[in-house]
């Protein structure tokens, strides 16, 4: 079963640093080159400084790593961020419109003890070795979870769902409205243990964060080699309830920019078709790819059990991994075709919480960057250092 506690965190000084908006950022991995330089550039307190740095290959200076962990001294010596008033759980909440509908996501930031894979914590995504390492390596740095790992539970559990409505009535802790519009809310909670005592019999899917979930497995091990038990045995997550709150999950779209693979399906118009033919049901995908000079779109579909994306691996991407990129926009996937940057780009469904913990269910694991939920916990609202 996950145990679960609070914990003390760090908080941004909103009367030192500004806005919460000028400080915190998408997760990092979701981070494009451009969205990087503006967050470096809105304020030096930015977290991108910590999470994200730049990579300037100074053989005098110090690396991205040691800069971050530099600079988060700094930070808390200045008073830009400061502790929390004791352990504590955390309500986070995010407010956004979705095909025209208002919606929310809830749940509960907190320390879950690590457990290697197959447990009370499963993945659904492969990992790659080079974000593992990249991550361990600031972590040894910093010695702090920057961002959340994100998790989603079955549910419904009403005790955590009716505890999340009485917090979210009060004046939050901290709130923003990010770049997307995004209305993200978070509140401290008391620790009476009904959040440990009310998810104790759950499994939590990892729905964001494999690499950082896997680096903390890493780095758990090498601190207790030497140092034996400590606070790398815990991480910071939140957790949000599958069932009560439905947590949206986008596609990640592929782009093959090298080779060619054999494609079935019924030619249509157009990229506004093929989204609207999508269907992780049926099984059915788009791709986009230029037959006799002139740019086609398709329609197909492919046979076995939703998510689609991995019945697209097996059966048609099979082997073509190296020669993949990703992307949740569909029309920059189109356009790496249009201007001759890719040889074709595949473009999947929206699925849900619910077929992904059935693909796991069935003892499969989905490919890289197979889903987006969305959307995301904000980077820098809450700080878990281990000290």
């Amino acid at each position: 079963m996950p145990r679960i506690s609070p914990f003390v965190g760090l908080l941004y000084d909103v009367s030192r640093v500004g806005p919460l908006e000028r400080v915190t950022t998408p997760p990092y991995d979701t981070i494009s080159p451009a969205e990087q330089r503006r967050f470096h550039h809105a304020s030096p307190y930015n977290v991108v400084h910590l999470d994200l740095g730049e990579d300037l290959r100074s053989e005098d200076g110090p690396n991205k790593y040691m800069r971050a962990a530099s600079e988060l001294r700094r930070w808390r010596e200045e008073g830009a961020l400061v502790p929390t008033d004791g352990p504590a759980h955390y309500a986070y909440e995010m407010r956004f419109r979705s095909h025209g509908v208002e919606r929310r996501v809830r749940g509960v930031i907190c320390l879950v003890e690590l457990e290697d894979w197959g447990g009370s914590i499963v993945p659904h995504e492969m990992t790659m070795p080079g974000p593992v390492e990249d991550r361990l390596r600031l972590m040894r740095a910093v010695r702090t979870n920057l961002s959340c790992v994100h998790a989603v539970y079955t549910g419904p559990c009403r005790p955590v769902a009716a505890l999340l409505e009485r917090a979210c009535d009060g004046a939050p802790t901290a709130e923003l409205i990010d770049e997307a519009g995004v209305e993200h809310r978070m509140w401290t909670l008391g620790d009476d243990g009904q959040i440990s005592r009310s998810l104790a019999d759950q499994v939590l899917l990892i729905a964001d964060g494999h690499h950082r979930y896997t680096m903390a497995l890493r780095y758990r091990d090498e601190m207790r080699a030497e140092h034996g038990p400590g606070p790398w045995d815990r991480v910071m997550m939140l957790l949000v309830d599958a069932a009560t709150e439905d947590p949206p999950v986008l596609p990640i779209h592929r782009i093959l920019t090298a080779g060619r693979t054999p494609v079935q399906g019924v030619r249509v118009h157009g990229l506004e078709e093929i989204l609207n033919e999508l269907n992780d049901d049926a099984l059915r995908y788009g791709v986009a790819m230029y037959e006799d000079d002139a740019l086609v779109h398709r329609v197909a579909a492919l046979s076995g059990c939703p998510p689609t994306v991995r019945a697209l691996h097996e059966q048609v991407l099979r082997g073509v991994d190296d020669e993949l990129l990703f992307t949740p926009d569909a029309v920059e996937a189109e356009e790496a075709v249009r201007e001759g940057r890719a040889s074709a780009a595949f473009f999947l469904p929206a699925t849900n919480a619910a077929r992904i913990r059935s693909a796991i269910d069935r003892g499969e694991r989905l490919p890289q960057k197979s889903t987006f939920f969305w959307p995301k916990p904000r980077t820098g609202v809450i700080i878990r250092p281990l000290d």
